[in-house]
């Protein structure tokens, strides 16, 4: 077995004593891990840097990347959370298959367990990942950005009795604002997956807004003030196109929620 940890010390220098197929393989298996040592320190932050540096060729990034769209099914949450992350970083890396869209999209609105961080799981950070990949599934011409907007919509508006604590509306509000830089979006499109949030912030029962719909405010006002301000994507500043319609149909949803601050 390979000492991990000193791969780390060592820069993530690929060993030579054994198959990278063989590495790869252990490590993938480690994502599966209860312990945050081992799946995070170690095997996500190897995996993800030889993905990054281009170690492991197209065939590879293809059979791990359909091995993660399974893993999106596991019974461990760790398993489930840290598939899209690893997802992302193959996507980013050029290599997609339009097949693995349907499979997260599903897991995206119907994972239960949104726990940012758990004291002996360590991080785990549901909405946080998959809104990684929804971010940069958003900004690939074959995936229709509308598609990735009602899915974030979608995952925000799923009732939860959980309220996001750890920069999770961040992380989702990011990947919403950087789909909306897409320049084939229509202003109806850019404009209409927003519909949903307005009716439910204007039907909240009389007891008190519910967590999905704190939720879905929150990350709706980080998309806000990215609009306002810039998209930072590869360093560079975006606008988004439709950003004034955008920008008065979010007004509207504040608006709705809290008329007594307009």
């Amino acid at each position: 077995m390979t000492d991990w940890a000193r791969v780390r010390t060592d820069g993530f220098a690929v060993p030579t004593d054994r198959p990278l197929t063989d590495l790869v393989a252990e490590l993938s298996t480690m994502l599966r891990s209860p312990d945050p040592v081992v799946r995070d320190a170690q095997a996500y932050s190897t995996l993800a840097t030889w993905i990054g540096n281009g170690v492991l060729g197209k065939d590879q990034l293809r059979e791990l990347g359909d091995e993660m769209v399974a893993r999106l099914g596991d019974a461990e949450v760790q398993a489930r959370t840290f598939a899209p992350l690893i997802l992302d970083s193959i996507v980013t890396a050029g290599v997609f298959e339009p097949s693995w869209v349907p499979p997260f999209e599903r897991w995206y609105v119907a994972e239960e367990d949104l726990r940012g961080f758990d004291p002996k799981l360590g991080w785990l950070h549901a909405v946080a990942h998959g809104g990684d990949l929804l971010g940069t599934l958003g900004l690939m011409p074959a995936v229709e950005p509308v598609e990735m907007l009602r899915l974030g919509i979608g995952r925000l508006l799923t009732p939860t009795s959980f309220v996001l604590r750890d920069l999770e509306d961040d992380r989702l509000g990011f990947a919403l604002a950087a789909t909306l830089t897409r320049s084939d979006l229509t202003e109806a499109d850019a404009t209409g997956w927003l519909d949903p949030a307005l009716w439910a912030v204007g039907n909240h029962p009389a007891d008190g807004i519910r967590p999905e719909v704190s939720n879905t405010l929150r990350t709706l006002r980080v998309v806000y003030l990215l609009l306002d301000h810039g998209v930072r994507i590869d360093q560079v500043k975006k606008k988004v196109p439709h950003r004034t319609a955008v920008k008065a149909k979010l007004a509207e949803v504040f608006r709705t929620a809290t008329p007594y601050y307009f």
